[in-house]
Formats: structure tokens, C-alpha cells, sequence
């Protein structure tokens, strides 16, 4: 593995679009995929399954660099501000989902360790 990305990790999480809005009948489920660097607990890369480019892009200019060290409740009142749209709870989960992927990760392969 090349040092680059010896202390990343890729993880993703998904969830449904609410039935009714727009974005449902095109899309029905987000996808947040995010490249963590597990030394610092810092997003340094993530998208989404957005088809607009410019909304992949927008949200994933909230999450790159952002720590996680304390947790995920920081980073979702930053996206609860700055989201205004009525899938904004999907996207939200999906980066619950993939945060929740990322530390079970790391709590089964520190407790494996010890």
C-alpha cells in the first residue's frame, strides 16, 4: 500500500430520498462516499450520487477537512444551516451512515489489536 493512502480509509453510506419530493422520482437514494485519514480523523475527500454537479460539489466542500474527533454532531449543524432543500435529511443520513461504517471499522481493528 503506498504511504498516501496507508492511513486512509474509503466508507460510504446510503439513504432513501422522501417519497413525494423531486428528487425522489429522479433518484430515490443518496450514496455519501467520504476518504478519511484515520491519524487526524479529517474528511480529505467526499461525494455524493447527486446527478447535479454542482449540489455533489457544494456538500462536499462542507465536509472535506472537517475533523471528526468529536464526533459527528458538529459537521451536521453546519450541513442543517447550509442545506436548504427538501432532501437535506436524506443527505444528512447518508453521512451518518458512512461515519457510523468509518468508527465501527475502527473500534473492531482497535479491539482486535488489543
Amino acid at each position: 500500500m503506498s504511504n498516501e493512502v496507508k492511513d486512509q480509509v474509503l466508507t460510504a453510506g446510503f439513504a432513501q430520498f422522501p417519497k413525494g419530493t423531486s428528487v425522489f422520482e429522479t433518484q430515490k437514494v443518496i450514496g455519501c462516499i467520504l476518504v478519511i485519514n484515520t491519524k487526524t480523523e479529517t474528511i480529505i475527500e467526499a461525494n455524493f450520487t447527486f446527478i447535479s454537479e454542482t449540489t455533489n460539489k457544494f456538500i462536499a466542500a462542507l465536509l472535506v477537512d472537517e475533523k471528526l474527533d468529536n464526533g459527528i454532531e458538529p459537521l451536521l449543524n453546519k450541513m442543517e444551516k447550509q442545506i436548504l432543500f427538501p432532501g437535506k435529511n436524506a443527505v444528512m443520513q447518508a453521512v451518518i451512515s458512512a461515519y457510523r461504517n468509518y468508527k465501527e471499522e475502527i473500534i473492531d481493528k482497535a479491539t482486535q489489536k488489543s
